[in-house]
């Protein structure tokens, strides 16, 4: 061997070279696309049933392409002022339940992630309690009642304010935040809202945008409360209206009303589904990349 000469290391196989990695990679890659077909199946199918004539539908003819493209449902629901009055109440309490629901979760959080804290084993149970038990339907509709929040938006957005799940993750979050940048803060003058404002939610957007998923999900899809607490027709949200059309619309086939019902009753149903999750899907792209992170930040501490 020449002076100089570079000996280079004997080659090692390391795990992602090695053949037991690249099968879990093939059978991990079908799997997950069987995933993604079952997942994306029954969604396209409601999708091509919104569009399509009764008759494919009741054939069975109808999988992920419409058959005889017809809009009659779309038009039906569409044409009714009541159902642009419940989709604005439907916005309305989702976009101030979330707003109420953060502020609230993310303060309760922080609170509870300080070891520090007088009472916090308290706390920390008075939530967990709340998780596994309930006063039930009655005592809550009294309550909900004597409050005067009857007919009001907060019998919607109080009762279910905070998620104990979306606590503990907000919790852990802040757990695992360096407890050094808040004691620099400190001594450069910052009270606790100061440190709270400026220093840990700038670096907590991913968990807050997690939870704003969370939150906006339930509220959107969230039904029964209303369904509860509500008498007039004008304060429900839409997802209310469209059961009770689906209701209505069973009705009216088997009662022979006119042809235009008749004919979007077997349709309907896939139309519901349709227009309650359009916005969230819209909604989705923009904070996905937020999604994983802050579950795992939120899950994960160290």
């Amino acid at each position: 061997m020449t002076l100089g000469t570079k000996v280079d290391a004997p080659k090692t196989r390391g795990p992602v070279d090695s053949r037991g990695y690249r099968i879990f990679r093939v059978v991990n890659t079908v799997v997950l696309l069987g995933v993604v077909v079952v997942t994306l199946y029954p969604f396209l199918n409601i999708v091509a049933r919104s569009l399509s004539e009764e008759a494919y539908i009741i054939a069975g003819e109808v999988t992920v392409v419409p058959r005889g493209f017809d809009l009659t449902a779309y038009k039906l629901l569409m044409s009714d002022a009541m159902f642009w009055t419940n989709y604005r109440n439907t916005v309305v309490y989702t976009v101030v339940a979330t707003l109420i629901s953060i502020v609230l979760t993310t303060c309760y959080a922080y609170v509870l992630s300080k070891p520090q804290l007088k009472g916090r084993p308290f706390l920390i149970g008075v939530a967990l309690f709340t998780m596994f038990f309930s006063g039930g339907l009655i005592p809550n509709y009294v309550l909900v009642t004597s409050l005067g929040m009857k007919n009001t938006i907060w019998a919607v957005v109080i009762p279910n304010a905070i998620s104990v799940f979306n606590l503990l993750v907000m919790k852990a979050f802040f757990e695992s935040l360096p407890s050094e940048l808040e004691e620099a803060a400190a001594v450069d003058g910052l009270n606790t809202y100061g440190i709270l404002l400026r220093i840990v939610l700038p670096l907590s957007k991913a968990i807050i945008a997690t939870m704003v998923l969370f939150y906006a999900v339930s509220f959107w899809n969230s039904w029964f409360a209303a369904f509860l607490y509500m008498d007039r027709q004008d304060l429900l949200p839409v997802t209310v209206y469209l059961r009770n059309l689906i209701a209505g619309a069973t009705s009216a086939e088997s009662a022979a009303a006119d042809a235009d019902k008749v004919q979007a009753a077997a349709t309907l149903q896939a139309v519901t589904i349709v227009l309650t999750t359009l916005p969230i899907l819209a909604v989705y792209p923009f904070v996905q990349r937020f999604f994983v992170r802050g579950v795992m930040l939120g899950a994960v501490k160290g």
